[in-house]
């Protein structure tokens, strides 16, 4: 299989790399208690292909103590979009960044060849299948044992961290 994994990146594609951070950072904290390596991450998303554009949809809250984290990211080369955590009367919150994404994706969708989707979100289903009609290639990259199997099977490629952590994770909590 990696064979054909490799076989379809080509230097002249051009990528848009969309990361859905909570949705990674619960997944490894929840199967690894470890956190993400995102610089791992982008490289392995884009490869020797063409950079357009790279998203990290992340969440912020009242203490800004993931402040250094959103920096690091930048430097990067990420682009950040910020979310305020919102919290409830009855105490719930929430933080979802899924139309942001989507929107994000169609609107980059007419300046890339392939879309890669960082997150393991079964929401994204119908996205991935708009996209792939519109003639872009999507790969997903997320923990396989927290991906949706309907998503995994719709993205053109599956690259699933779970398969190599030392590589897509940094140390415990």
């Amino acid at each position: 299989m990696l064979e054909i994994f490799y076989s379809t990146k080509y230097k002249n594609q051009r990528v848009a790399v969309l990361i859905d951070v909570q949705n990674l950072y619960h997944s490894a904290r929840a199967l690894f208690q470890k956190r993400v390596n995102f610089k791992e991450l982008l490289e392995t998303a884009v490869g020797d292909r063409q950079l357009i554009r790279a998203f990290a949809y992340v969440v912020s809250t009242k203490t800004g103590e993931e402040k250094p984290f959103f920096e690091a990211l930048s430097k990067l080369g990420i682009e950040i979009r910020v979310k305020e955590l919102q919290e409830y009367y009855d105490g719930m919150k929430k933080a979802d960044w899924d139309v942001g994404i989507a929107v994000d994706a169609i609107k980059t969708a007419s300046i890339v060849d392939v879309i890669v989707l960082a997150s393991g979100d079964g929401d994204y289903t119908p996205l991935v299948e708009y996209l792939k009609n519109q003639g872009r290639r999507v790969e997903v990259m997320a923990f396989g044992k927290s991906t949706s199997t309907k998503l995994r099977e719709i993205a053109d490629n599956f690259i699933d961290l779970d398969e190599n952590p030392k590589k897509f994770l940094i140390k415990s909590y």
